[in-house]
């Protein structure tokens, strides 16, 4: 598990929290994010699309720097609205030259200038582990029933901490040998786009812990699907998936995606 005692990595604060100030945003912006563009975000869009489609609302919750929410708009047709917790990340998401997404600050643990049940659907990806208590996480998704209208979904994207210690095409979670408790600090090992890593604390959070929390936060019809190597070989860019062998993806896939509704 981490030391805090080692003091900060690239893309972290004083307080070792991962991507903050303007500093972290654009580390977090330089991260290439191969691996969850083969496993991760092709999956999250086939989800909303079978669910939403051409101006409904859709949230990005923790959008970070914005390629995502950007990504879904042109792939969806939707109307994407951002939030982060980080003005930085919000800043270099509106300063985008492909910038689509319309963005909103999450201050206190509340979108304040979005209405309950304004959203046709929310998309999740990677917050999770930033957050560091339960009480944190069933917040987040407190948050996000809010803005649900009933019977919308959620889709959920994490990285699996049982996955500790393999090294991937683009990240590594956590160390080898080690079983993480949820909430446990770990360590995230992620390549640049300039083919260097950097490393970020984060916290353990078991994808089996997830569908109580989300059930407590008023959701139902919790689904958990792992995407395989294979799979995405009919929903991934073709070029992503045939540029690389992903040996370790293929044997040990390491990114989850729950969907549930609000209920």
């Amino acid at each position: 598990m981490s030391d805090r005692s080692e003091g900060p990595r690239q893309g972290e604060a004083e307080d070792g929290t991962a991507w903050s100030g303007r500093d972290g945003a654009r580390a977090f912006a330089a991260v290439e994010a191969a691996t969850d563009r083969l496993l991760g975000y092709p999956f999250v869009f086939r989800a909303l699309a079978r669910r939403i489609g051409a101006g409904d609302v859709l949230v990005d919750y923790g959008c970070g720097p914005g390629k995502v929410a950007d990504e879904a708009a042109g792939r969806l047709g939707a109307r994407v609205l951002g939030v982060d917790t980080s003005p930085e990340m919000l800043a270099l998401a509106r300063g985008s030259t492909t910038a689509v997404a319309e963005y909103h600050l999450v201050e206190d643990g509340r979108v304040t200038t979005l209405p309950d049940a304004c959203a046709d659907a929310v998309m999740c990806n990677h917050v999770l582990a930033s957050l560091p208590t339960e009480a944190a996480v069933l917040g987040v998704f407190t948050e996000i029933r809010r803005l649900l209208r009933p019977g919308a979904p959620f889709v959920l994207l994490v990285t699996d901490p049982d996955r500790s210690g393999t090294e991937y095409a683009s990240l590594r979670i956590g160390d080898p040998g080690e079983v993480y408790a949820p909430g446990d600090e770990l360590t995230v090992r992620l390549r640049r786009t300039d083919g260097s890593w950097q490393e970020a604390r984060n916290h353990a959070w078991p994808v089996g812990f997830l569908p109580p929390l989300l059930e407590r936060a008023g959701f139902r019809d919790v689904v958990q699907h792992r995407p395989t190597v294979d799979e995405a070989l009919t929903v991934a860019d073709a070029d992503l998936a045939a540029g690389r062998a992903w040996s370790a993806e293929r044997a040990a896939p390491p990114l989850v995606i729950t969907t549930a509704l609000a209920a």
